[in-house]
């Protein structure tokens, strides 16, 4: 008897396992969005690129219906270099130095997805995501470029080249705009709140939000 109970108890559990497994694949599912990447390779005569050298990129989920007009810009976060050394590192890395290993596609949920039951507030929105490979919260606005560590510390123009696209796609029509990102995308929203304000004069309400982005020194 005990035997027995023990043999459906164990086939109960491996069900139990299988249905949980089913449930959250469905749930991942229609959690889970798709966005392809956008190289502004016009960029690079302007001198807006990487610390490598590549062009800058973001990812966009086109807005529709009545959030096409509205704007959520999220600037990606990733720490910084701070020294020749540390930026040669990152660019070893390649993942916060470059966008040449970035991927075709990404894969998104939260506040980026368009599912009205899980983001009622921005799902139709158009949402942004701005690849940061600068390594200093787009900041950096250097024109030389030492031969021999190609480095390049262009954040700030980077910053200005990806939002003067996302203008020309619609966002200079914007009736509600947000800037936001986390950590040193988070600083680097608090440092461009003004310059992104002054970009999209016409918006009816701009807002920045900055997420674990203020760094005390200790």
């Amino acid at each position: 008897m005990g035997k027995h109970v023990q043999i459906m108890a164990d086939h109960r559990s491996k069900l139990l396992v299988c249905v949980f497994l089913v449930l959250t694949t469905q749930t991942l599912s229609e959690l889970t969005d798709k966005i392809n990447i956008t190289y502004v390779n016009s960029a690079v005569e302007k001198g807006a690129v990487c610390l490598d050298g590549t062009p800058p990129a973001y990812y966009h989920s086109v807005g529709f219906g009545d959030g096409a007009d509205n704007w959520l810009v999220y600037l990606e976060g990733g720490a910084w270099c701070n020294s020749t050394e540390t930026c040669l590192e990152r660019v070893k890395i390649k993942w916060l130095a470059s966008t040449s290993t970035r991927p075709a596609i990404r894969y998104v949920s939260g506040i980026f997805t368009v599912n009205q039951t899980f983001n009622q507030a921005f799902y139709n929105w158009n949402k942004v995501i701005i690849v940061y490979c600068d390594g200093a919260s787009f900041t950096g606005d250097v024109e030389e470029v030492d031969p021999t560590t190609n480095l390049h510390y262009r954040g700030a123009r980077i910053f200005r080249a990806v939002i003067d696209d996302l203008l020309a796609k619609g966002m200079k029509n914007a009736k509600n705009a947000v800037l936001t990102g986390s950590s040193a995308g988070g600083l680097a929203t608090i440092l461009n709140c003004d310059r992104f304000r002054s970009l999209v004069p016409h918006a009816t309400r701009v807002k920045c939000i900055s997420d674990s982005g203020f760094f005390i020194h200790s």
